[in-house]
């Protein structure tokens, strides 16, 4: 009978999101293919370190040992590498006991094409090129910046979100683009009751508030949050949406403008994604962040909102 991932939570990732593979990188852009090749056989033996996104990764496979260990999510790598030269990227999830046993190695080829083959909620990569083609192919993916790390030990989930070009379509931030705030908040306070399009993270956030679900409230391992620049009266769309989809956030922080770092860091995220490169890199001073290369603001230079 096909396996199927009908009701789980899928996240693919690349295998330098989830170990720092630093080191055979600068080989393989300094000596080339062969001398990579042969400088990953050379060390398969040797034990990888964790990348930036591994913390992520184990909190989300820690889900599945809850409710009678029933596997509620899957976590699959996607690599440029080979079957051989990724063996030493096997060993070392075998070494940390992380339970990985779905890959796609693409042999120096982009993997994208693969996301949509397993259909993952996300794809979480270092390569800013793989991500955009994702994106463009309709599926949530993220850039992960090297900065921030884990912020609790505690076993619970922490994802934050950017609202516009990320959870919700850019229509709105164009607004603010090419007209200002003064404009945005016109459009927004007319709109208030017109839920607004969704962004290329709704399906990851449904698919997650289906996770959530599955869980008693008060034992629930994933907590979601939103966290935007956007202030009242712009924040009454932003719940009238939310409403719309019928997809619980379980904490909503509308900041009006002020750097997020600090507020991400009090909610204590695993990942916060947004679209803009600026705000991503000034989160990544306090938590793990996610680049995403999606809408107005990175296509053309403008304001904060």
């Amino acid at each position: 009978m096909p396996v199927s991932f009908d009701g789980k939570l899928v996240v693919a990732i690349s295998s330098r999101a989830l170990f720092d593979l630093s080191d055979s990188h600068k080989v393989y852009v300094e000596q080339g293919l062969d001398a990579f090749q042969d400088y990953q056989i050379e060390h398969e033996e040797d034990v990888l370190k964790q990348g930036d996104a591994f913390p992520l990764v184990k909190k989300l496979l820690a889900i599945n040992e809850l409710q009678g260990g029933e596997g509620r999510v899957e976590v699959i790598l996607l690599s440029r590498n080979s079957s051989d030269t990724g063996l030493r990227v096997f060993n070392s999830i075998e070494h940390y006991g992380l339970p990985i046993t779905r890959a796609a190695f693409a042999g120096g080829e982009s993997p994208y094409r693969y996301v949509s083959a397993f259909g993952a909620h996300l794809f979480l990569s270092t390569d800013p090129d793989d991500v955009r083609q994702v994106l463009e192919a309709g599926y949530a993916a993220a850039t992960i910046l090297s900065g921030g790390s884990c912020q609790r030990e505690d076993g619970v989930l922490r994802v934050a979100f950017d609202g516009d070009a990320v959870l919700f379509s850019d229509e709105s931030e164009q607004i603010f683009q090419s007209a200002g705030l003064a404009a945005f908040t016109e459009n927004e306070k007319r709109a208030a009751r017109t839920p607004m399009n969704g962004g290329p993270f709704k399906p990851f956030l449904a698919a997650l508030h289906q996770l959530q679900n599955s869980f008693p409230h008060d034992e629930c391992p994933i907590r979601t949050a939103l966290v935007t620049a956007r202030s009242a009266p712009a924040h009454e769309r932003v719940v009238r949406t939310l409403r719309e989809w019928d997809v619980r956030l379980d904490e909503s922080l509308f900041l009006g403008g002020l750097p997020k770092g600090d507020f991400l860091r009090a909610f204590g995220a695993d990942m916060f994604f947004d679209d803009q490169q600026g705000h991503c890199e000034s989160a990544a001073e306090h938590v793990a962040a996610g680049h995403v290369p999606h809408g107005i603001s990175n296509v053309a230079s403008g304001g904060d909102k």
